[in-house]
């Protein structure tokens, strides 16, 4: 089999592939290897356009691990993203008699309906300190992929 007949990732191609995302510490935040393969269209969201852009290129059958700065991945942290929040706010987003601790992820009605999260930092009797950064923010990940078919 010639070269020139081995499709390769496009911005319009329908993908067969296995994919694992891990953090720096190698630990997997999400893997198909175990399970059947994933399929998915390109450019449709399903993929984070930072990994979508790793794929670009390749040809069928490619095996590979990218290591992803953290400028490639989910950003550098953001210290603006660490915000207090009073215990008056606290009450008025959570169940009744809900404690919480530092290192718990908390969920937010953002206004507009949406939900944002952040991580507890450090509490006090006046309110608690969060990390609305993304959890991977200012880390390399490691983006494994095999890709299986492109159509």
């Amino acid at each position: 089999m010639s070269n020139s007949t081995v499709p390769v990732v496009t911005e319009a191609s329908y993908l067969t592939l296995h994919y694992r995302l891990a953090s720096q510490a190698g630990d997997d935040i999400i893997s198909t290897f175990k399970e059947s393969p994933a399929t998915l269209q390109f450019g449709m969201g399903q993929l984070a356009p930072f990994l979508e852009a790793c794929l670009l290129g390749l040809p069928e059958g490619t095996h590979t691990t990218f290591e992803l700065p953290p400028e490639q991945a989910f950003g550098p942290r953001n210290p603006e993203l660490l915000q207090r929040v009073s215990r008056t706010t606290l009450r008025q987003n959570s169940q009744l008699g809900e404690e919480y601790r530092v290192g718990d992820l908390v969920e937010f009605a953002a206004p507009g309906g949406g939900q944002f999260a952040g991580v507890v930092r450090e509490i006090d009797e006046q309110g608690a300190l969060f990390d609305f950064n993304h959890p991977l923010a200012g880390q390399q990940v490691q983006f494994e992929v095999k890709i299986i078919g492109i159509l």
